[in-house]
């Protein structure tokens, strides 16, 4: 979702506008799909068992990326968006398929947090300089790596790691950076 910024296509605060607009598109398809009944066969591609009965994740993506890119600053919510782009869908392909509330192997966890780290450091160095961004970086990841590590179900609904991977990798990032000034 941050490529058009990234390629200086928009300013970072047209896209958190087009986010909104995507936000509100899907907060429609998801009514259409959760409320109204309507059952087309690109849902039953794009959601899991799980997600029958509550918001699929290509939603939460979307909504867990448009707050992150609302709420923190550019060299703070774009990583935080391509830990998700990039180090949920390479867990993914490492991973195999589990049930919710079902852990994934340290394996999975560790590349996943390599990835996250990669995606963190050319952001967050030039930011914040070589050690502190480094350290910033390391928060995210592991952050982000702790939100796709367990996906907990709270009160009969799934957390999925797509809602939650963004915002806990900026969280962490942010703490680093203001704990440091």
């Amino acid at each position: 979702m941050p490529l058009p910024y990234l390629l200086g296509l928009l300013t970072w605060r047209q896209l958190g506008w087009m986010m909104l607009g995507l936000s509100a598109v899907v907060a429609g398809l998801e009514v259409i799909r959760l409320v109204v009944g309507l059952d087309w066969k690109v849902f039953d591609e794009l959601t899991r068992s799980y997600e029958e009965t509550n918001p699929a994740g290509y939603a939460l993506y979307i909504f867990s990326t448009t707050a992150v890119a609302l709420v923190f600053r550019p060299e703070i919510a774009v990583p935080g968006m391509l830990m998700l782009a990039i180090g949920d869908p390479v867990s993914g392909l490492l991973g195999r398929t589990r049930e919710a509330g079902e852990r994934k192997r340290v394996s999975t966890l560790a590349a996943m947090f390599l990835v996250c780290l990669g995606v963190g450091l050319p952001f967050l160095v030039p930011a914040a300089g070589p050690v502190v961004g480094s350290v910033a970086a390391v928060a995210g990841a592991l952050g982000a790596t702790l939100a796709d590590g367990v996906k907990p179900v709270v009160a009969g609904y799934v957390v999925d790691d797509n809602l939650s991977i963004p915002p806990t990798a900026c969280l962490a990032i942010a703490g680093v950076l203001f704990a440091v000034g």
